[in-house]
C-alpha cells in the first residue's frame, strides 16, 4: 500500500521496469464505493470512538486562549500527530483484514496513543480503560506491516506496543 500521489514512477527508458504498466488499486480489504473510492465509514467511526480531542476536567479559565505545554511534553507527540489518516497502515494489517469490525487498527490506535501521551489531557486513565479490550487493542500481533507501508514513515506498531506496556504496568 502507498498513496498514488507519493509513488514515484521512473521515466520511460530510465530503468528496466520503467516501461511496465503502472497499476493503481483502491485500498485493499475495504469495500469499494466506486472506481478507486473505498468506503472509509468504518475507519472514521473507529477514529471517532477514541474521542480524538483534548479533554480536560476544568476547561479554559477566563482569558485563556490555549492549553500550553512544555517543549519536552510536546516532543513526546512527535511521530504521532503527523498521521494523515490515509489508512495505508490499517489496510496492510492482517489483523485488521479479519477483524475490521472490532480491531481498531494501527492508525486509530496510534492516534489514541497520541491523546494518551498528551500532557494537557486529563483523561489518560479513561482512554486506556476504553482500549483495554481483547479485540480493540490486543489483535495486534506485531507483524509491523503498518510501519513498513506508512507514507509518512511513522511507526504505529511502536505506539501500539507503548499502549500495551502502559496497560500492563497498571
Amino acid at each position: 500500500n502507498t498513496l498514488a500521489c507519493l509513488c514515484y514512477i521512473d521515466p520511460q527508458g530510465e530503468k528496466k521496469t520503467s516501461g511496465d504498466v503502472t497499476k493503481i488499486y483502491p485500498l485493499p480489504h475495504m469495500y469499494v464505493l466506486k472506481d478507486l473510492v473505498p468506503d472509509m465509514g468504518n475507519f472514521y467511526e473507529q477514529y471517532r470512538s477514541i474521542e480524538p480531542w483534548l479533554q480536560t476536567k476544568e476547561g479554559k479559565t477566563e482569558g485563556q486562549t490555549e492549553f500550553l505545554q512544555t517543549r519536552e511534553d510536546r516532543s513526546k507527540l512527535d511521530g504521532m500527530y503527523e498521521c494523515i489518516l490515509c489508512a495505508c497502515c490499517s489496510t496492510a494489517c492482517p489483523s485488521y483484514w479479519w477483524n475490521a469490525d472490532k480491531y481498531l487498527g494501527p492508525a486509530v490506535l496510534m492516534q489514541a496513543y497520541r491523546w494518551i501521551e498528551d500532557s494537557r489531557d486529563d483523561f489518560k486513565d479513561k482512554r486506556l480503560e476504553e482500549l483495554d479490550d481483547a479485540f480493540k487493542l490486543y489483535r495486534c500481533h506485531t507483524i509491523m506491516n503498518c510501519t513498513r507501508v506508512c507514507p509518512k514513515h511513522l511507526n504505529p506498531g511502536k505506539a501500539i506496543a507503548h499502549i500495551k506496556k502502559t496497560l500492563a504496568e497498571k
